[in-house]
This record gives C-alpha cells, sequence and structure tokens, in this order.
C-alpha cells in the first residue's frame, strides 16, 4: 500500500485490464460519446477514471503516454524469473578433476569440528546456523557459508592469531547437510528429490523410481556448482561396467543441489551393451506394464512383470485358452518416441514357447500384447488410419484404451 495516498498502486494493474474488457461488452461508443450501464457506474473518458461498486477504492487509469513506476518493466522481470534447472543449463558445464568435482562447499546445517595444536581449550564443534555462522571461541560468530572446510581451517588460523602464537588448525566436517537433487532423463520418475546426507548416486536412482529400459548406464551425469567463478562441472559416471564385471559401483556422494542427469541409449551404440543385464539390476525399475488386447472380451488389461520380462514370461501369465486364441498369430506393439509411431512385430507364440530365441523378445514397459489373429488385423488397419505421428506416449496409450471399445467382443478360434 501507498502510505502516502492510501492505496494500492498495483491493484491499477491488475483491475484495469478487467475494466477495460467490461468496458467493451458495457459501453457502446457514438459520436465519440459513450453510453454507460449501470453496473459500472460513471466513466470519466477525459480524465480516464472509472468509479467501480462503492465496495472498492478508487481504481486509477493508468496513462499509457506516461511510464509507471509501479509496472515492472522486461529487465525487472528477469530478477524475479525462476533460474534455469541445473540438469540443463544455459551455460555449458566443463569437464571437472576429481580434486575439483569433490570439493565440498559448506551450507546452512553442515557441521564442522576444529582441533587447535597445543591449545585444547580453542577445539570445537559447531553446525552452520541459518545465517552462514559458526561459533568459534574468542572470536564469536564467524561467517563460513560458501566455504570448503580447507577455507575455513585459514580463516580460523588467521582469526586466532589474534589470540594466541602460530596455531595449527585443522577442520573436518562433522556432518553434512541433506541433499536436494534433481532428476531428470531415463527414469521412471523425474523430479526434485531430498535424500539424507552423503547419499549415492545409486540411492538417487532408485528413489526416482529406477531407470527406464532406454537408459544409457555407460554414461550417468553429475552436475554441481564449481567454488570456482560458480561455473557448472559435471563428471560422468559408468555404471554398466562395474554391473557387466561384477566389480564395485562407484563411490559416488550426491551434495546438495547437484543434478542428475539419465541420458538415453542412442542408436547404433548398444552393439556392446546388455539391455537384458541393465533391465534385471537393481539400478533398473521393478517392474514394467505390459497392455495386453485379447479375444473373447476385446478389452484392453493390465500385466505386471519384473523388469526384464521377455514375450514368454507374459505368456504364460496370461496363460491363454488354447481354445479361443491363436498363438502363432501375436502382435508385439510399441511407441516410438522419435517417429512418434507404434512400431509392430509379429511373434508365433508357439515356436517361442518351443524354445525359439528369435521369437522371445525382451518386454518394454508399456508395450502392448495384441493376441488373435483377426484382432491383431484390426489393430493394424486402425493404426493405419492414423494419419499423424502420435504426439507424445500419452496419445498412444489412449488409442489403445478407446480401440477395446470399439472392436467389442469376437471369436477367433479358427485359426489355432
Amino acid at each position: 500500500m501507498n502510505s502516502k495516498s492510501g492505496q494500492y498502486p498495483h491493484q491499477s494493474v491488475v483491475l484495469w485490464k478487467p475494466l477495460i474488457t467490461l468496458a467493451k461488452v458495457g459501453f457502446y461508443s457514438t459520436a465519440g460519446t459513450l453510453a454507460t450501464t449501470a453496473l459500472l457506474g460513471i466513466v470519466d473518458a477525459g480524465a480516464g477514471i472509472a468509479q467501480t461498486i462503492p465496495v472498492l477504492p478508487p481504481v486509477e487509469v493508468p496513462d499509457a503516454t506516461i511510464p509507471n513506476p509501479n509496472l515492472l518493466t522486461p529487465d525487472a522481470l528477469e530478477l524475479y524469473a525462476p533460474l534455469p534447472p541445473l540438469g540443463y543449463p544455459e551455460q555449458s558445464p566443463q569437464r571437472a578433476p576429481d580434486a575439483q568435482f569433490k570439493q565440498y562447499i559448506l551450507g546452512i546445517g553442515d557441521a564442522i569440528a576444529a582441533t587447535v595444536e597445543r591449545y585444547p581449550d580453542l577445539n570445537f564443534t559447531s553446525q552452520i546456523d541459518l545465517q552462514g555462522n559458526i561459533l568459534v571461541p574468542l572470536v564469536g560468530k564467524l561467517p563460513v557459508i560458501g566455504l570448503t572446510p580447507e577455507q575455513v581451517q585459514d580463516l580460523l588460523q588467521r582469526s586466532f592469531s589474534e589470540f594466541v602464537v602460530d596455531p595449527k588448525v585443522t577442520v573436518v566436517l562433522a556432518g553434512t547437510r541433506p541433499a536436494t537433487i534433481t532428476i531428470t532423463g531415463e527414469v521412471l520418475r523425474p523430479g526434485y528429490y531430498s535424500l539424507g546426507p552423503g547419499s549415492p548416486l545409486t540411492a538417487a536412482l532408485q528413489v526416482a523410481g529406477g531407470t527406464t529400459n532406454e537408459a544409457d548406464l555407460r554414461t550417468v551425469i553429475i552436475r554441481r556448482r564449481s567454488p570456482v567463478n560458480n561455473s557448472i562441472i559435471e563428471q560422468q559416471i559408468d555404471l554398466f561396467t562395474p554391473l557387466q564385471n561384477a566389480s564395485a559401483l562407484p563411490d559416488v556422494q550426491l551434495r546438495d543441489g547437484d543434478a542428475v542427469v539419465v541420458l538415453k541409449l542412442e542408436a547404433g551404440t548398444t552393439t556392446d551393451y546388455d539391455l537384458s543385464l541393465a533391465s534385471r539390476s537393481t539400478l533398473a525399475q521393478p517392474q514394467i506394464i505390459v497392455r495386453v488386447l485379447s479375444y473373447p472380451n476385446g478389452r484392453i488389461g493390465n500385466l505386471n512383470l519384473p523388469n526384464g520380462s521377455t514375450f514368454v514370461d507374459a505368456l504364460t501369465s496370461l496363460a491363454p485358452s488354447l481354445t479361443d486364441a491363436n498363438l502363432r498369430s501375436i502382435a508385439v506393439i510399441r511407441f516410438d518416441p522419435e517417429k512418434g509411431q507404434a512400431v509392430t512385430q509379429r511373434i508365433n507364440g508357439k515356436r517361442a514357447l518351443l524354445g525359439d530365441a528369435a521369437q522371445n523378445v525382451p518386454l518394454q514397459n508399456e508395450d502392448v500384447i495384441v493376441v488373435g489373429r483377426s484382432l491383431v488385423g484390426k489393430v493394424e488397419n486402425a493404426l493405419r488410419l492414423v494419419t499423424r505421428p502420435f504426439s507424445d506416449f500419452l496419445g498412444f496409450r489412449n488409442f489403445f484404451e478407446n480401440i477395446g471399445d470399439v472392436f467389442g467382443s469376437g471369436n477367433d478360434n479358427n485359426n489355432n
């Protein structure tokens, strides 16, 4: 509120637009005059002031030719605009050596322990308060937020030098704050997560629901801000090679403000990448949902399977009736996000059950299995009628949600 005028200057900005809209509806201009409605009261076009219903204070109409100091300029709006996510920053991240990447930056909630050689009375442990300070003997409050433990060590040595001779100070982390991080890319539930102090990268992936079957575990990126000129640095972590070699996973601890980006497998880079191994690991999402469309009811249903399941796993879980289903003509349909289209693979279920590995394809989350020759034909014909690519996976899902109602029930027991 403006203390001098008793008015709310920002309301003149907020309320003026609705007045303009109502004026267009309630007023008609004839030979330079205005015919008003009783709803809005009287309008003085020369002064540009509209008297509203008495419950509201008078609203000042801004003159477009005079700059309004209460309005935020585009430059000022940038000050209030949200920062871009660290996962995809505007500036190019730089690869950082291990020493620089592992430097710890102190923040609110961290705790340090300091020992002073020959002066045990100066030893202390202190947690960084909400103002970014620690409490130091003889010195009092000392701001340390944004510093590394090594920098705090130098700062304490200079501070204690005013009271004792040649202090030798050692500073270690006594406790770390929780880490609020961003996880994006090929994980089941991308988003913001709060992890416990010292949480490893693998724990973050599990909290996000695990990696999808399209994730490239060879190139998981961690980005964080460097204490050097506040630049963004990154490291690429290979989680697949340790899985392949049955060795220990990299011990990478996440920090507050980190961003984890799980990249997608690129076409032509999977020759030495075992998709089945990656999908069965504890890093991947534990379950997949396979959608099934089959006779006799012609309705779409869900089948929950462990990640890494194959077509035979789904078929044995379905246990289709040999009299109602044609196992020789089954289709696995999945959404191709690059093409925006549904890709169909025909499978002979009987040959798959007899051990034909070429027919036992690995399944992905949200694959659609269509059982029955005539039903497969109807679905393929319906997909040909889709002249536009699916804009996203949701369109692909909606297609199959509605297609069962269109086909209705039927019978396909003649082509077994």
